[in-house]
């Protein structure tokens, strides 16, 4: 650049160290110049505008050789300019001379400044590492150090080194920069050199490492970016051994037949089109033991879980995990080779046995299930169908695909397998202590034997009818035989009537109030706390029939009565008697009546009647005594009085009864009665010219007169208007046919 009046300093956009920037002032006048930018060859100034000033000089002058100086007018509005043309890593003696028109110096001020070193020249520019390019270069006399720059478009990175080589990191991996560099010394620093170019090496590829068995390391990373292909190196930490490695293009590698329990150190990196490798990635990996064998589980009590295992070569200690097939986990760490875990009943364990070291966790081995016992049914109920049957129900439990019920009893045992939660224990003994428990069954575990029992008593025994007997009217005794313990025995009798029932403790008890005529069976049962036995066979039961609850006796002729009663419920026939001192009549007959003959008249009976069943069982029926009728008189006869009139004789079976007489004519009916003691009576203005049938018979106290006296017919003639003759016609046709 030319130092005109228009001139300015380049500075590149670039601040100068501050080393750089200096400002002298005039001792008499305050005019001060001020460094503004160096380089090499280059000294850029500035000053203030001075009053009077036309124009400005400064003079430069070189202190190691005063041959070269520099001289160069500015007008007075410009403050600033570039002194050019210099030689590099040279102090000047810059004077600065304020002068107006007339060529007068009004101010002069002086500065010593040195001007930038030479710039370099870029031997070589490469990279090793990915955040980093190293370049060389010759070294510049004068300078003190050196500033780096490397730019890739996007960002800018300035470094400053002492010396060849020198090195800008900060850098992005795989990116080709635009490198440059300048001189500096205390004066300020030169101009850039011609640039280079150079890339940045890849980035080291970042491992993930994992031993998946115990002889085993696997390495896997991510896909890079312009990688063509990996590096990958396996030895043992300790320098045992021979490495191992491994190119490839995947993004994964297996090392095999390495030591279990052991540390290997790896090491990979990535290499680009042109085969330059990149960064390496190094870790280290131990290979974690071995899983663990001989795994044994086993229920050392209903409940409790042992886990047990082979130590392990170079395993620290040990983590069971164990998981229950509803999802829950839980998991034992010890260094021991056994761990204890609850368990509940009905379950299968999932259980996995690992061991660790510093490396970390084993592969996984073997998976072990085990299934507990199935749970044991906590509440079941036992039903009594009968004495000798028994249902058992319970509720389902886990774990359970079948059932066992045993009944233990005296005489033996009794099974049922079912799968379903119910059971019917028959064919046990009645009146029996039996020990039931209901076992839960699996095929994975079998059957569950710590299941807890229950005592169950059987009902009691039928009893056996042995005897029934009749102790009363309406009294029943019923006798039986049984050998229950603690029953009490109900006794029913059941007809048509209705039921009836007694109650013992013993072996016998009394049906009362029965009713007559009827028919029952009659069972007995016997009751417990443990229930109620069958009924016993029932035993017929028929109870006497019923007395007829009315009895009526009407005396048909002197010598014949006929009884009559109400029907007796449950009896067929009936047996009356009519017995006196004097005799006795008897009828058997199927009708509710009967012609009782050979009576003896004006005699007192006992009445009394049998009700008899069909089965013969008899009701003897006493009622109230029966007393016959007065004797009919006998020798009747009729005499013809004077005029009109007619006696009657008779002769009279009692002396203290009295008698009516009776006469029936189709003129008339008439009637006398004497006093009492008399056998005649005298009927007057009777007609003549009639026939008459005369009655006489005993006045009774009981109604209306007897009938059954005989009738006899007797003609009255006329005399004239009176009476004439009477004559015996003999006895009425009723009467003969009586």
């Amino acid at each position: 650049m030319s130092c005109t009046e228009t001139a300015s300093c380049d500075r590149r956009e670039r601040k100068p160290p501050p080393a750089c920037l200096k400002k002298i002032f005039s001792a008499n006048t305050g005019f001060s110049v001020s460094i503004y930018d160096v380089t090499s060859q280059s000294i850029c100034l500035r000053w203030p505008k001075f009053s009077g000033t036309s124009s400005y000089r400064v003079t430069a002058t070189a202190m190691n050789s005063v041959d070269h100086s520099l001289l160069v007018h500015f007008s007075d509005v410009t403050l600033k300019g570039t002194l050019t043309s210099l030689i590099p890593s040279t102090i000047y003696a810059i004077q600065a001379e304020a002068i107006d028109r007339n060529g007068i110096i009004l101010a002069e001020t002086q500065i010593m400044q040195s001007t930038a070193p030479d710039i370099p020249v870029i031997d070589q520019a490469y990279s090793k590492l990915s955040n980093s390019i190293t370049v060389e270069w010759k070294a510049v006399p004068g300078a003190t150090s050196y500033l780096l720059t490397a730019e890739d478009g996007d960002s800018l990175i300035e470094t400053v080194v002492t010396n060849s080589p020198g090195t800008v990191m900060g850098l992005k991996p795989a990116t080709l920069y635009r490198l440059s560099i300048r001189s500096i010394n205390s004066g300020g620093k030169s101009q850039p050199s011609l640039f280079r170019k150079a890339k940045t090496v890849l980035a080291a590829p970042v491992l993930s490492v994992s031993s998946p068995s115990c002889d085993s390391i696997a390495v896997s990373w991510k896909v890079m970016h312009m990688a063509a292909g990996f590096s990958v190196s396996l030895m043992r930490s300790d320098g045992l051994g021979r490495m191992l490695k491994e190119n490839t293009t995947n993004t994964s590698l297996i090392f095999t037949n390495l030591d279990p329990g052991t540390l290997y150190t790896i090491k990979a990196y990535a290499w680009n089109v042109n085969g330059i490798p990149g960064d390496d990635f190094t870790c280290n990996q131990r290979t974690i033991p071995c899983a663990p064998v001989n795994v044994s589980i086993e229920e050392d009590e209903p409940g409790h879980l042992l886990v047990s295992w082979s130590s392990v070569n170079f395993g620290h200690y040990y983590v069971v995990f164990v998981k229950s097939d509803d999802g829950f986990e839980v998991h034992c760490n010890t260094s021991h080779t056994h761990c204890h875990f609850q368990s509940d009943c009905g379950f299968t364990y999932f259980i996995s046995v690992f061991a660790y070291n510093k490396a970390g966790q084993s592969p996984l081995g073997d998976v072990f299930n085990y299934t507990t016992a199935p749970c044991c049914p906590s509440d079941f109920r036992a039903v009594f169908v009968s004495s000798d049957t028994v249902r058992v129900t319970w509720a389902p439990v886990r774990g359970a695909e079948m059932y066992e019920t045993r009944a233990v009893g005296w005489s033996g045992a009794v099974l049922c397998n079912d799968t379903a939660t119910a059971c019917t224990l028959s064919a046990l003994q009645c009146n029996t202590h039996y020990n039931v428990t209901v076992y839960s069954f699996s095929e994975a575990r079998g059957s569950n034997t710590s299941c807890a029992s229950k005592d169950v008593a059987t009902a009691p025994c039928s009893p056996e009818i042995k005897n029934i007997s009749k102790e009363a009217l309406s009294v029943i005794s019923v006798h039986w035989q049984s050998d229950n313990e603690e029953a009490t025995y109900v006794v029913t009798a059941r007809g048509e009537a209705g039921l009836w029932h007694c109650t013992s403790s013993a072996n016998s008890c009394t049906l009362i109030n029965l009713p007559c005529g009827s028919a029952f069976s009659v069972s007995a049962i016997a009751r417990s706390p443990a229930g109620q036995s069958l009924p016993s066979y029932s035993v017929p039961l028929e109870t006497a029939p019923c007395c007829p609850s009315d009895l009526i006796l009407t005396q048909v002729t002197q010598s014949v009565t006929n009884i009559s009663w109400s029907v007796g419920v449950g009896a067929q026939t009936y047996i009356t008697m009519l017995e006196s001192p004097k005799g006795q009549a008897k009828c058997h007959t199927l009708q509710n009546y009967c012609l009782l003959g050979c009576i003896t008249c004006g005699t007192n009976y006992t009445v009394s009647l049998k009700a008899v069943s069909e089965t013969g069982l008899t009701s003897s029926c006493t009622y109230q005594g029966y007393s016959s009728s007065v004797c009919c008189p006998s020798g009747v006869k009729l005499y013809r009085l004077g005029n009109n009139g007619i006696r009657v004789y008779w002769q009279a079976s009692d002396k203290t009864v009295n008698y009516n007489t009776d006469l029936f004519g189709s003129k008339g009916n008439f009637t006398c009665t004497p006093i009492s003691g008399l056998s005649h009576c005298v009927i007057t203005k009777i007609p003549c010219g009639d026939v008459y049938t005369v009655v006489v018979s005993p006045v009774t106290d009981k109604g209306p007169r007897l009938t059954f006296c005989p009738k006899k017919i007797y003609s009255v003639t006329c005399s004239g208007s009176s009476v004439g003759m009477v004559i015996y016609r003999g006895k009425s046709n009723a009467e003969q046919h009586t």
